[in-house]
């Protein structure tokens, strides 16, 4: 890139999907001239993918929120920061004060996790309110992997990763990390990781039911019925006691419930299993084979293995696997990252703990079990609509787009519609924020600072790296962590006008005290040079494994040091920590959580149910993996991707033609789309992407409008969810098609 006069280069971590790459911002005369890949970076190594690029074009949108929304009567108007808060102390306590804390829900989205001031302060709002009402994109996406990691290693974000640098054979199901680098698992340039893994002689095996852009890379491609891997990964480890290949290895005595396992797989022979999967049980037997086998090997899945009715038990096979083949905990295998801030397994007594608790409550209408302080976003309409006490009449949602991105998008937009009030912290006039009262838009990334709370935690390679705002805030606009505590004033009764950092020192002072008794008032001395987000980020770096303990390791990691290097903090590669990881009671890897084995028990009854003639999966684009995305132009150019793919097969037998449209009916809605013959398509699977459907009145995203799309949720069945998670069901869904005149 070409530097002009007066050019200055800044880094910033990039804030659209989980692979966090380190990107290097060109400016000049305060306006954003170039993005690329920052070459120096020690994580992501100089790699960026269109996305990168697309922060200039977020930066600049003309339809980003600059300033508050208050609707008066059924339009917005902007409005000041003071009058918005006024707007909500005028409505929002009454509600609290007749109705109670359940009368007011909390939603939050995905963006949420790229937000280090929304991660770190929404919690506390959470907290403030104190409703049973929470809900989240975690339901629609991870939520089984978090709870069958949470069961078996005690932490809900202790998720082993594969090593992929040291790996020699990797197994993926349900996953597309050449589109993703990485989902739950952080893992920049994939595609340059693989290409190198097999380089050395190693092997990728893609399970899925579309050859995606990972499985046309890999070695094999083997099809599998939506909704089967549990059956698959079930036979698997069925395999592996019936040919004696079931060897852990080093964690031996560190495993519990090995026989019990093997008493739930006895059903689950391949003969048993493959008409359901359509994989021959010779293929079956192989795959079984060929992971024992190989000395450094690893199986991974993702969004595909969550998002369907044996979501957990399908997450927790996976690491049954790794644990039985030797592979959990080791170079090459399945690992754990040790993030050097905010991971829980670095906290407290190493090796044991109280492990998690679900189920500590219910949803009011359904009675959907309670998972990481979580009720099913699927459970956010009936709630919302269902007359009675503790019945659901305002709204506070944060980032988040569920009337696309949740199932029966249609009747949560009606529900939202039924509340007295709703205020939204968002940077768009979505499909959702158009139903609120108040809208409180964040600065754009570029003017905030940015420390990655989540994902250094599912990382390939153990780092540190912070962003400091490449550009100054607009003057007046408050960072969204000041807009939380002063909705935090509100909910507490002390008003819009509370002192947003009297109200700060307190809480913060509060969490110290509790961590750190009698030291607590030499460690808040020693952090407070900052403020916000980056005093707790402070506090949790300096009390890290890797932290400086506030003086007592003088070597150790500041913020001020981590600061210092804007290309990152190389921590080292993923090292073996079983048994100091674990927070379970047994301080043992749970290899047979109990409720586990009743829901596989289910799987075995269910068995010979006959899969349905046609079902419909989502997919992600490199360039729209959520549904904001589709109003940028660097990102919305090209060819339209909202088309449904269909196998050949499937579009003979249906009169369906390449190019023309068809409806697409689900079990209480329809939708049209464009049809794409594919042979990437299993017969009797099709596959509508993730995120769109822009048509709706009332939104400001005009680029996303003129090319909408299909909202593929609008077809999906509510009423589906895995049952232990709470999460939705969005693959391997019944439809029905047929051509649209």
């Amino acid at each position: 890139m070409t530097h002009r006069p007066g050019e200055t280069i800044a880094y910033r971590i990039c804030p659209f999907c989980e692979a966090c790459c380190g990107l290097e911002v060109h400016v000049a005369g305060g306006h954003v001239v170039g993005i690329r890949g920052h070459d120096a970076d020690v994580f992501s190594g100089g790699y960026i993918c269109p996305k990168g690029t697309a922060l200039k074009d977020l930066h600049e949108d003309p339809d980003r929120l600059r300033a508050p929304l208050v609707k008066r009567g059924d339009r917005f108007v902007e409005a000041s920061w003071e009058e918005a808060f006024a707007e909500i102390e005028r409505r929002l306590p009454p509600i609290l004060a007749g109705h109670g804390r359940d009368a007011v829900a909390m939603v939050v989205g995905n963006p949420v996790a790229h937000k280090v001031g929304l991660l770190l302060y929404g919690p506390r709002l959470g907290r403030a309110l104190g409703t049973r009402n929470f809900f989240s994109a975690s339901t629609l996406d991870q939520m089984p992997k978090q709870l069958s990691a949470g069961l078996m290693f005690g932490g809900w974000l202790t998720i082993p990763v594969p090593d992929i640098e040291r790996t020699d054979f990797m197994l993926i199901l349900g996953a597309n990390p050449m589109v993703s680098n990485g989902s739950l698992w952080t893992v920049p340039d994939f595609r340059g990781k693989a290409k190198a893994l097999r380089a050395r002689g190693g092997r990728i095996v893609v399970v899925d039911p579309r050859r995606t852009e990972t499985a046309a890379m890999a070695d094999e491609h083997l099809f599998i019925r939506p909704g089967a891997d549990v059956f698959l990964l079930a036979a698997m480890v069925n395999v592996l006691f019936a040919e004696n290949l079931a060897r852990p290895g080093r964690l031996t005595g560190h495993v519990a419930g090995i026989d019990a396992v093997r008493d739930a797989v006895a059903p689950f022979t391949p003969e048993a299993v493959s008409v359901r999967c359509g994989i021959p049980a010779g293929k079956v037997r192989s795959l079984a084979r060929a992971l024992a086998a190989t000395e450094r090997a690893v199986v991974y899945g993702r969004i595909g293995t969550c998002t369907q009715e044996y979501g957990t038990a399908a997450s927790w096979l996976i690491d049954v696997l790794n644990v039985l083949t030797g592979h959990l905990d080791e170079p090459g295998g399945a690992m754990f990252p040790k993030a050097p801030a905010f991971a829980a397994n670095t906290l407290g007594k190493p090796g044991i703990g109280k492990g998690i608790a679900t189920g500590r409550r219910a949803s009011r209408v359904s009675g959907a079990p309670e998972v990481f302080g979580e009720l099913p976003m699927v459970c956010l309409a009936e709630e919302i609509e269902t007359p009675g006490e503790g019945q659901v009449r305002a709204a506070i949602t944060i980032a988040a787009n569920p009337v696309l991105s949740a199932p029966n998008g249609p009747r949560i937009a009606a529900a939202l519609d039924r509340l007295d009030f709703m205020v939204s912290l968002d940077i768009y006039l979505n499909e959702t924020t158009r139903h609120a009262d108040v809208i409180l838009p964040g600065v754009s990334p570029l003017e905030e600072m940015h420390y990655d709370v989540a994902f250094p935690q599912l990382a390939f390679r153990n780092y540190a790296r912070v962003s400091d705002p490449v550009l100054p805030p607009p003057a007046g606009h408050p960072p969204e962590w000041q807009s939380i505590l002063r909705l935090i004033g509100i909910v507490d009764g002390k008003g819009a006008g509370v002192d947003v950092a009297a109200l700060d020192e307190a809480l913060v002072a509060e969490e110290v005290k509790r961590v750190a008794g009698p030291q607590a008032d030499a460690v808040l001395k020693a952090v407070s040079r900052w403020r916000g987000p980056e005093r707790l980020l402070d506090l949790a770096l300096r009390s890290g494994p890797y932290g400086d303990l506030f003086g007592l390791r003088p070597d150790g990691l500041t913020l001020a040091k981590v600061k210092a290097r804007p290309e990152g903090i190389d921590l080292g590669p993923l090292a073996p920590r079983i048994p100091e990881a674990l927070r379970t009671p047994s301080g043992k890897v749970e290899l047979a959580p109990p409720v586990l084995l009743a829901d596989l028990a289910r799987a075995a009854a269910d068995l010979a149910r006959p899969a349905p003639e046609l079902v419909i999966v989502g997919r992600r684009d490199v360039r729209s993996n959520n549904s904001w995305m589709h109003n940028l132009p660097v990102l919305a150019k090209g060819p339209f991707r909202c088309a449904v793919l269909v196998s050949p097969d499937d579009a003979r037998r249906l009169g369906l033609r390449d190019g023309a449209k068809a409806r697409i009916e689900g079990a209480r809605r329809a939708v049209v789309a464009e049809v794409e013959l594919s042979d990437a398509m299993m017969p009797g699977v099709v596959s509508l992407p993730h995120g769109w459907g822009h048509d709706l009145e009332g939104a400001r995203l005009a680029l996303a409008a003129e090319r909408p799309g299909a909202n593929l949720n609008a077809v999906l069945d509510d009423r589906l969810r895995d049952p232990l998670s709470g999460n939705a069901v969005l693959s391997g869904v019944p439809v029905t098609m047929r051509p649209v005149a």
